[in-house]
């Protein structure tokens, strides 16, 4: 049989599963346009879509208006401003002079916000595929890893559905960590800024990055933390003089995630006892538990290049102990680690039941959290408030459930941590 021969089956093979690939990618967007276009929660939805209105409007998306008339919609009154850095509101200001202005289709401006995520999903999956396949991980497990992120159910819920866009910012701090051990620390340090200036919850990676670098040359760290000081420099202070935009309602709340308690934080006991989740007087000082924490589980991370696994581990501890110690974490925050333990128990690196625990838990949880209800806005926000009217009256029951799922998910976390610190260093890849 000639070469020529032998080479045309495997084409074939080959072939067929592109396509079948194909196939797949295209049923994971078209799911997730369907959920972006007709669900979204009834506070985040709101706030960004007026976000995304008062920045097209130059006006200063930090302090909230009446915006009733705008959108015809007599849910868009009372509204809170929003509390995250300037990058999201602005993209935010694009996506509506694209769609809502030229359109006002509220349905398409919904689904446009979600857009951005819905690419962040994918390329997250395909980004955990490359890591996998680069780290020694045979076809079959890299392949699954990929199918996991298109049609996880954790993502579609969190993300596209609800409209939290906690996937974006784990792409930019994974791939700002892949870029960090290439030796390419100025883009690296670009993206975690861009990262945490969407969201601050990668924070504790700045100090896994300064662990990686430490030691001679001192430049290296040097160079990163200065790229990374004039990069956050940029996106959250700069947009406020170059738009005029008033700082005074972020920094009079500067301390707002210090001084709550709940969601899958264990003080949401302290919400069951006492029938609110704001904390009194000096009880505060719970809200910067996660600060000393996670400077203590730096100190016991080993310095140095250590390689791309070690530098994944490292990270992934530390915004567990910031996760772990918090007095308020959202469930959706989970995102943020779910692709890196994904590929640390692919390689073996950590134990597989913690990695169902990250993502399955928070979806139980959720339930009790009546978010599912909340997510009706869209379509039936009539549905929507009766379902909330009722998960009110069997309040104290649905806070003993999310006690017994907060529970499991500090074990699991913890187990993740010392199983971290446990296992052997790899060599240098």
């Amino acid at each position: 049989m000639s070469s020529q021969a032998r080479l045309i089956p495997f084409s074939r093979i080959k072939r067929t599963f592109l396509n079948r690939d194909l196939g797949l990618l295209l049923a994971s967007v078209g799911v997730q346009l369907v959920l972006g276009l007709f669900f979204g929660h009834a506070y985040d939805i709101k706030i960004f879509m007026a976000t995304g209105y008062l920045v097209a409007a130059g006006q200063d998306p930090y302090i909230m208006p009446d915006l009733r008339a705008v959108f015809n919609n007599p849910a868009f009154t009372n509204l809170t401003s929003i509390g995250y850095p300037p990058p999201w509101p602005l993209l935010l200001g694009l996506i509506y002079l694209l769609t809502y202005a030229p359109t006002h289709n509220f349905l398409l401006y919904n689904l446009a916000i979600k857009v951005p995520i819905i690419i962040a999903n994918i390329c997250l999956a395909y980004l955990v595929k490359d890591i996998l396949e680069k780290q020694g991980a045979n076809t079959g497990v890299s392949r699954k890893a990929w199918l996991f992120l298109l049609f996880n159910p954790f993502l579609f819920y969190f993300t596209t559905a609800w409209g939290q866009f906690d996937s974006l910012v784990a792409l930019l701090t994974l791939a700002s960590l892949v870029l960090l051990n290439k030796g390419r620390l100025g883009p690296s340090a670009i993206l975690l800024a861009l990262a945490i200036s969407l969201k601050p919850t990668p924070v504790p990676v700045v100090l896994a990055a300064m662990v990686f670098l430490w030691g001679a040359p001192w430049t290296k760290l040097v160079r990163y933390l200065a790229t990374f000081s004039i990069s956050m420099l940029v996106f959250c202070v700069l947009p406020f003089f170059i738009f005029g935009w008033d700082a005074t309602p972020i920094l009079n709340g500067w301390n707002n995630q210090f001084t709550v308690s709940g969601g899958m934080a264990l003080t949401t006991l302290y919400e069951l006892i006492t029938g609110t989740y704001v904390l009194p007087g000096n009880w505060w000082l719970l809200g910067v538990l996660w600060l000393p924490a996670i400077l203590i589980g730096a100190y016991f991370l080993q310095r140095g290049d250590q390689g791309l696994i070690n530098l994944l581990k490292n990270s992934l501890v530390l915004i567990l102990i910031f996760f772990l110690t918090r007095t308020w974490l959202s469930e959706q925050n989970l995102a943020l680690i779910l692709p890196i333990v994904l590929i640390l128990v692919c390689l073996g690196e950590l134990p597989r039941p913690t990695f169902y625990a990250i993502w399955i838990l928070p979806l139980i949880f959720t339930i009790f959290n009546t978010s599912p209800a909340q997510l009706l806005f869209i379509i039936r926000p009539d549905v929507m408030v009766k379902l909330l009217q009722w998960a009110e009256i069997v309040r104290i029951p649905r806070l003993w459930g999310r006690m017994l799922i907060v529970i499991p998910w500090q074990v699991a976390g913890w187990w993740m941590v010392a199983a971290a610190y446990r296992k052997g260093r790899p060599t240098p890849v």
